[in-house]
C-alpha cells in the first residue's frame, strides 16, 4: 500500500466529504498516559463524525490504558504482552525471557480479536500492546496506521514500520528519523478540546490571576521528580525574597509532595504568607492554568509538547534523563531549536538558574511574544481531525 500513499493522502479533503459509512476501529496503545490519550481523542471524535461506528481499544493486561479507556467508557481488551528492561541483572534477565515469550505469542492473541471484532481498521498509537495487533492486522490484509508522537520513534514504531500503511508525526523533523519517509505524515498529536475552551485572558480572570502579574505552571509528572522539586522549592523561595513579582503554581506530584514540605522549609519558603505561590500534588485544572499561564517549566514528554505548541506558550524544558532512547531531549530540541523554548539539562539546572532564566524571559516582552509565535508555528490545532482523514482515507476506495 505505501507506494499508493502520496495519492491517498492528495484526496485526504475527498474522502472528508465523501463521508465514510459505520466502521469497526481498534484502537491499540498502553504503557503511558501520553499514549493513551490521543487514542482516545481520536475516539471521540469517531464517535461524533460517524455515531454508528463500533470502536474497541486494545492493550496490556496490566498497564495504566486499562484503567484509563474504562474510565472514559469505552470497551477495552487485554493482549499478554510486557516491556523489556536493560539489565543483566537474574531477575531482569527472567523478566525479559518472560517479555520475549509473549511478544512471540502475542501476534496470535491479536488475530483471535481481529477476527471476533471483524475491524475494518487497526490504529496504534504507542506502547507495547500496538505490536501483536499491527502485526496480526497486516498480515491479514487490515488497513493499518500508527501514530507516534515522540521526535525519536519508539522500539515499538520501529518494529512495525516495514507493516504499517502510514505512520503519522507531530513534526516535520521527525521524518529523518525513519526509514521510509514516503510513509510519513505531519499531522501533530491532538490535544483535549477543553485546553481550548477559554480565552487566555478568560483563563485568567476564571483563576482570579489578572492582576497583571506573569503566571508561571510548573510540574514533573504525575509521581514529580526529587530534584526537581528540591530546585522548585529554592525557586519559591527567591520568588518570596523578590517580591513575589509572578504568580506561581507548582505540582510536585504524588511521591514528590510528601517530601516538598522538607524541602520548602530548608528553604525557608512558608506558603500560607505568599497567597501567590501555590504547591499542589496534582494540577486537576490542568486546562485552565496551560490556557492562562505565560510561561511552563516541565520536562519534555509528547503531551506536554503538544499542548504547549497548541497553545502557543513559551516554556523551559528540563529533559527527564531517564527515558528510552533520550527522547525527551530529542522533543525538547525540536522546540529549542524553533525558539519556542529553552532547554536545560537536568545536570546543569538548579533553582537560581531556573529562575534568572524565568525572569530573563518574563520581563522582556519582546522575547516572550517571539517564543510564543514560535511555539505556536509548530502547534496542530486540529491534530485529532487530520489523523483521522488520514486513516479512514485508508479504507476508501483510493487505497485499494
Amino acid at each position: 500500500m505505501h507506494s499508493r500513499l502520496p495519492v491517498i493522502l492528495q484526496r485526504l479533503p475527498a474522502a472528508q466529504k465523501r463521508g465514510v459509512g459505520v466502521i469497526k476501529v481498534i484502537f491499540t496503545c498502553g504503557g503511558t498516559a501520553g499514549h493513551v490519550n490521543p487514542a482516545l481523542a481520536l475516539a471521540g471524535l469517531l464517535k461524533e463524525r460517524i455515531p454508528g461506528s463500533e470502536i474497541l481499544f486494545v492493550g496490556a493486561h496490566r498497564g495504566i490504558e486499562k484503567q484509563l479507556i474504562e474510565a472514559a467508557g469505552w470497551p477495552f481488551r487485554a493482549v499478554e504482552v510486557s516491556n523489556f528492561h536493560r539489565s543483566l541483572q537474574p531477575k531482569e534477565l527472567r523478566h525479559n525471557l518472560v517479555s520475549l515469550r509473549n511478544f512471540l505469542r502475542s501476534p496470535g492473541e491479536g488475530r483471535a480479536l481481529l477476527r471476533k471484532f471483524s475491524a475494518d481498521l487497526v490504529v496504534g498509537t504507542g506502547g507495547y500492546a500496538s505490536y501483536p495487533m499491527i502485526r496480526a492486522a497486516s498480515k491479514l490484509g487490515i488497513p493499518t496506521a500508527i501514530h507516534e508522537s515522540n521526535a525519536i520513534p519508539g522500539l515499538t514504531t520501529r518494529l512495525l514500520e516495514n507493516h504499517t500503511g502510514l505512520i503519522m508525526v507531530g513534526f516535520e523533523e521527525c521524518r529523518k528519523n525513519y526509514k521510509h519517509p514516503e510513509k510519513v505524515l505531519v499531522t501533530g498529536t491532538p490535544v483535549r478540546g477543553d485546553f481550548f475552551q477559554l480565552t487566555k485572558r478568560q483563563a485568567k480572570e476564571k483563576l482570579d490571576m489578572n492582576d497583571g502579574r506573569p503566571l508561571i505552571v510548573s510540574f514533573f509528572g504525575s509521581l514529580g521528580a526529587a530534584e526537581m522539586n528540591r530546585e522548585m522549592a529554592q525557586f519559591l523561595a527567591l520568588e518570596a525574597r523578590n517580591g513575589l513579582p509572578f504568580h506561581h503554581v507548582h505540582s510536585a506530584g504524588a511521591i514528590g509532595c510528601q517530601r516538598m514540605g522538607e524541602y520548602l522549609q530548608d528553604a525557608k519558603v512558608d506558603l500560607s504568607r505568599t497567597p501567590e505561590l501555590e504547591v499542589r500534588e496534582y494540577i486537576q485544572n490542568m486546562a485552565e492554568l496551560m490556557r492562562a499561564a505565560d510561561l511552563v517549566i516541565c520536562r519534555a514528554g509528547a503531551s506536554t509538547i503538544s499542548e504547549l505548541t497548541a497553545l502557543g506558550v513559551p516554556a523551559i524544558m528540563i529533559p527527564s534523563p531517564n527515558v528510552t532512547h533520550n527522547h525527551q531531549e530529542s522533543n525538547a530540541r525540536v522546540l529549542s531549536d524553533a525558539g519556542g523554548a529553552v532547554m536545560i539539562l537536568e545536570k546543569d539546572s538548579s533553582g537560581q538558574k531556573l529562575y534568572d532564566t524565568s525572569r530573563e524571559i518574563l520581563c522582556d516582552e519582546s522575547r516572550r511574544k517571539a517564543m510564543s509565535a514560535a511555539m505556536s508555528s509548530l502547534g496542530v490545532i486540529d491534530a485529532a481531525g487530520k489523523i483521522l482523514d488520514a486513516v479512514l482515507a485508508l479504507t476508501g476506495p483510493e487505497s485499494k
